[in-house]
């Protein structure tokens, strides 16, 4: 200015460093930061529960740490705002599920959610050795996802690709699970 004084670049309309291509500035100040709980109903996406969240809290900023299926129930965190960045460190915590075992029947989607494809006519199998042989199945393991997965090949899910009827090879993923807690039910060829 002509009197000398020395101004402030910002003061005087500069609108500071170059932003990088892609990175979005701050926030509005009083945008909603923090983690939502969510006890995913049965039928609902984890997605449509992220877009359910987005328009109640007026951000589009709402991210979750870890897909549930559609028909599962059960806990959806989810992160608001800055937080999303967080969610990174919850989806590798261990995770409790509780599941029903039906013997005698094969569905097309390895789950309650797919058409029945076999019926067997079997013995009841005794708990203890369907105890014996969820067993076998605790430990570091490699799984292959099955097609109704919502895990990605090519950037396509492929419960999209087996909606479409089609089948890919998935490459095996570490797992690791800790225990079962199998039960009885009334019914023989159920188990919890």
């Amino acid at each position: 200015n002509s009197a000398g004084a020395v101004v402030p670049a910002q003061c005087v309309g500069d609108p500071g460093p170059p932003r990088r291509p892609g990175v979005i500035r701050s926030e509005r100040p009083d945008a909603p930061v923090g983690f939502v709980v969510v006890d995913k109903p049965s039928g609902w996406t984890s997605h449509d529960v992220v877009a359910k969240c987005r328009g109640i809290l007026g951000t589009r900023k709402v991210g979750h740490s870890g897909t549930l299926d559609p028909m599962a129930t059960g806990v959806l965190v989810l992160g608001v705002g800055r937080a999303t960045k967080l969610l990174a460190f919850l989806s590798g915590l261990p995770k409790t599920y509780d599941a029903t075992i039906r013997f005698g029947v094969e569905t097309d989607s390895l789950d309650a959610d797919g058409a029945v494809t076999v019926t067997h006519d079997m013995a009841p199998p005794p708990l203890d050795r369907v105890r014996a042989a969820a067993q076998t199945l605790t430990g570091d393991l490699q799984q292959v996802p099955p097609m109704v997965s919502a895990k990605k090949v090519d950037g396509v899910r492929l419960h999209e690709l087996a909606r479409r009827g089609e089948v890919v090879d998935r490459a095996a993923v570490p797992v690791h699970v800790d225990r079962f807690d199998v039960g009885a039910t009334d019914d023989p060829m159920v188990f919890t």
